[in-house]
This record gives C-alpha cells, structure tokens and sequence, in this order.
C-alpha cells in the first residue's frame, strides 16, 4: 500500500470510561470517528484529549466500554495486525540512543514483516516516500539525537508514515514546530486525509487551525464532548467562551474561509 491509496477504517469508542489508576477522567464516552475524515479534538487542558487518543490507540484499556475498529474491539488484535491498521503519534518519543534517521524510520516497517517477508523494495520504497514527504531526506544519515526538536518531530512523523496504516492518530503533532513547519505537517496532513482517504485524528491546540484544516471537529470539556461536526457548525463564539472561558469573535478567515478565532482579551485603558 503506498502512501496515495488506503481502505477506510471505522473507529469509535463506545460508551468508555477512561482514567489513571482511581482517577476517572472521562466516563460513558460515546465518540464515532467518521471514516475518511481528518478528525481534530480541542479543549483546554486536561480535558481529556490525548487520554481518549491514546484509548482510541490500545495505550489506556477502559474501565468500561470499549474501542472498536471496523466493528472488532481492539482489545482482540495481535498487536502487529493493528499496527497495520493504526499508526500513533504519541506527544512525547525517545529514539533508542545512536539511531540514525533512516533507521528510525525504517523501524515504521516492522508491522509489516513476517517469517517469510523479510525487508523488501515496498519497504524502502515507503520509507523513501515517508522522508521525502516530511522533508528530511538530507537527515538520512544523521543520528537522531543530534537534531533539533522540529527536526526530530518530523522524524517521528516520518515513521508513522512509513507504516502505512489506514488510520492515523497524532498526539499535538505540531509540538516544537515552528509555524512554518506547522504549516506544511498540517496541509500534508490535509493530503493524506483528501489524496488517500485516510482517516486522521489529531489532536490540536491551535483552535485556527483545527477550523482550517479538519473536516470533523470534537470539542471537549471536563471529560466529556461538548459538541462535534463541521468546524462552521461547531465554532460558535459561545462554544469558544463555553469550553475555553475566552470571549471572541468569529469572523471568516480570508484564505480558507473556515472560522476564525479573534480573543477579545482585556480591553485596555
């Protein structure tokens, strides 16, 4: 499967409740990813974003409830048959020490080999065109330690790639970016989910740009999704003062036409 042709991939949580050890942090969450989408949950902090993300990725096992993809708890897959199927970009990565960039993205390949299916030219290939896709080709050879913290984000971005799964999750992908490289991870973003029909979800803390890039926005506050669809649909400025206590305006961004988010902040004297 190369990076320009996937298969559509049902995911949703059904009516989970997820926490760390007694804490609960979200209960009877009932949340369907639309297939084919670009997916982007926002909220405030520690509102429970990444803690359904990493549900939705078999990283957290709910009290209650569960995960299903394509119809199947995930629970019940081999770990290397969901590693075909689902890619995870978690927030925060440690590449084994003296790794060079290839390597660690070549690592993205592993679900993929078998017994019998030893490293083959579909591999390099995907791992060629994960690499040039992130613009990191002339870091091949470099040790991933050695590179500043945009440049291993794309690194990592890369390896997810390179495992070709139909669903993508991706944990504040834009971290230590700056907004140039933003940029360009969120329109590569927007290809894949548009080119190939691969479902993405991501999770966002720049609310301009979830309205610009996603097709399917989930809003969430205290645990719980507050309101989810369309990002004209959703981004209300009593949504935004809702969920985030921020009083704004909402006017149409000149370049994508999607909503825009002016904070009103504290009037000055």
């Amino acid at each position: 499967m190369s990076l320009s042709t996937a298969a559509h991939v049902g995911l949703h949580a059904k009516e989970v409740t997820l926490g760390y050890d007694q804490r609960v942090i979200s209960a009877n969450l009932n949340v369907q990813i639309p297939e084919g989408s670009f997916t982007v949950i926002v909220g405030p902090n520690a509102c429970g974003k990444s803690t359904l993300l990493r549900a939705l990725a078999r990283l957290i096992k709910p009290s209650e409830g569960q995960i299903l993809l394509d119809g199947r708890s995930v629970a019940g897959f081999p770990s290397k048959e969901l590693a075909r199927k689902l890619g995870l970009l978690p927030q925060s990565s440690i590449a084994p020490e003296g790794i060079t960039v290839a390597d660690l993205v070549a690592r993205g390949r592993y679900p993929h080999q078998k017994l019998l299916r030893q490293w083959g030219t579909a591999d390099e290939a995907a791992v060629v065109e994960a690499m040039a896709s992130t613009g990191i080709e002339a870091l091949s050879h470099r040790l991933v330690d050695e590179l500043s913290g945009g440049q291993r984000q794309r690194v990592w971005v890369a390896m997810v790639l390179a495992q070709q799964t139909p669903v993508l999750l991706l944990d504040e992908p834009t971290t230590f970016l700056d907004i140039a490289h933003q940029i360009e991870l969120l329109d590569l973003c927007r290809d894949l989910n548009e080119g190939s029909g691969r479902t993405l979800v991501a999770v966002l803390h720049d609310l301009n740009h979830a309205c610009r890039y996603a097709s399917n926005i989930i809003a969430m506050k205290d645990g719980a999704v507050v309101a989810e669809g369309a990002p004209a649909d959703v981004v209300t400025e009593e949504l935004v003062e809702h969920v985030f206590g921020m009083p704004c305006r909402i006017i149409e961004d000149p370049v994508s036409h999607t909503p825009l988010v002016i904070p009103l902040g504290r009037t000055r004297p």
